[in-house]
C-alpha cells in the first residue's frame, strides 16, 4: 500500500537548490568567522523572486502561499544557508498586506519586492515583559498628526539590514483597557530616518552569527499615516505576522534536519576505519 504523499512542490526545491549552489559552504563559513551578514546570498534570493513569494502579484510578488514559502524556506537550510537572515521579509509584511491601507500597500510591497526596501525587522520583545507581551511599556503618544513613541525593545532582529519596521506600542495604557489585548497599535517605522530622530540601537552579541539588538526609543516621532490599521487593535494585527513565523522557522529546522542527516550520511560514506595489527 502507498503510504507517502507525493510533493507537489520539486520545482520550487530543485530551483532554490540551485542558486543555493552557487554559495557553497565556504561562502557561510568565512561570512560566519567574520560575524558577517550574507548580503550576496540575501540579494541573490531577492532578485530571484524568493523572498517576495507571499507578497500577492499585484503588488509584484510572486503570489504564493505559506506552504510554498515554508518549502523555500527549509531547501534553502538544507542547502547549508540560514534563512534566519533574511525570513523576516516573508512574515512581517504579512501584518501590512492584510491590515494596511491600499496606499501604504502600494507604497511599500512592490518595493519590498523588487528589493528597494528591506523589512526584515519586528519590534515586539521588551526586557521587562517576559512572555506575555501585553504587558509592554513602549508607549506612542498621538500629537496632531504625529505619534511619539518613548520605550525600549530587546532581542530584535535584522534591524541593521533593514530599511523598514514593523513597531507596537502601547497607545492606550494598560491601565484603561478592558482587556490587556487591547490599546496597542502597529506602526511602519522608517529606521533611515528614526536612527536620525530619537532611535538608538546597540547591538547584541550572541554565541552564534545572528544580528540582534537593544532599541531605546526617546521622544521618536511617527507620522499618524504610518500606523497600520485601527488603533488600539495592533495586538490582533501582528499575530498574522507571529503565526507565519512559527511555521517558516519550523521548516527550517526539517531543512536542518535534512542538512545533519545529508553530512552524517556522506561522512560515514567516505570514512576509513583502520584496525590495529596485533
Amino acid at each position: 500500500m502507498k503510504t507517502s504523499t507525493p510533493d507537489n512542490y520539486q520545482d520550487i526545491r530543485q530551483a532554490v537548490r540551485a542558486l543555493c549552489a552557487g554559495f557553497p559552504d565556504e561562502y557561510h563559513r568565512k561570512i560566519d568567522e567574520q560575524r558577517g551578514y550574507p548580503q550576496a546570498f540575501v540579494e541573490a534570493l531577492t532578485r530571484a523572486g524568493w523572498l517576495a513569494a507571499m507578497i500577492p502579484q499585484a503588488y509584484g510578488g510572486s503570489g504564493l502561499g505559506l506552504t510554498e514559502a515554508s518549502v523555500i524556506m527549509e531547501e534553502i537550510n538544507r542547502s547549508g544557508g540560514n534563512a534566519g537572515a533574511c525570513h523576516g521579509q516573508m512574515y512581517n509584511m504579512g501584518t501590512l498586506l492584510r491590515h494596511g491601507s491600499e496606499a501604504q500597500k502600494r507604497e511599500y510591497l512592490p518595493k519590498i519586492a523588487k528589493g528597494e526596501l528591506r523589512l526584515q525587522s519586528m519590534g515586539v520583545t521588551e526586557p521587562s515583559t517576559g512572555t506575555d507581551t501585553t504587558r509592554i511599556k513602549t508607549s506612542a503618544v498621538k500629537k496632531g498628526d504625529l505619534y511619539v513613541v518613548n520605550g525600549q525593545k530587546v532581542w530584535i532582529s535584522r534591524v541593521q539590514h533593514s530599511d523598514l519596521m514593523i513597531l507596537r506600542a502601547r497607545t492606550t495604557p494598560l491601565s484603561d483597557v478592558r482587556k490587556k489585548s487591547e490599546g496597542m497599535s502597529i506602526f511602519i517605522v522608517d529606521l533611515h530616518e528614526a536612527l536620525k530622530k530619537g532611535l538608538t540601537v546597540r547591538p547584541i552579541r550572541n554565541m552564534v552569527n545572528h544580528e540582534t539588538n537593544e532599541l531605546f526609543f526617546d521622544n521618536l516621532e511617527i507620522p499618524a499615516e504610518n500606523r497600520i490599521g485601527e488603533e488600539g487593535k495592533g495586538f490582533k494585527y501582528i499575530l498574522d505576522g507571529l503565526n507565519a513565523e512559527r511555521t517558516l522557522i519550523a521548516a527550517e529546522c526539517i531543512g536542518d534536519g535534512y542538512w545533519f542527516i545529508d553530512r552524517v550520511t556522506k561522512y560515514t560514506k567516505e570514512r576509513v576505519v583502520s584496525m590495529p595489527v596485533e
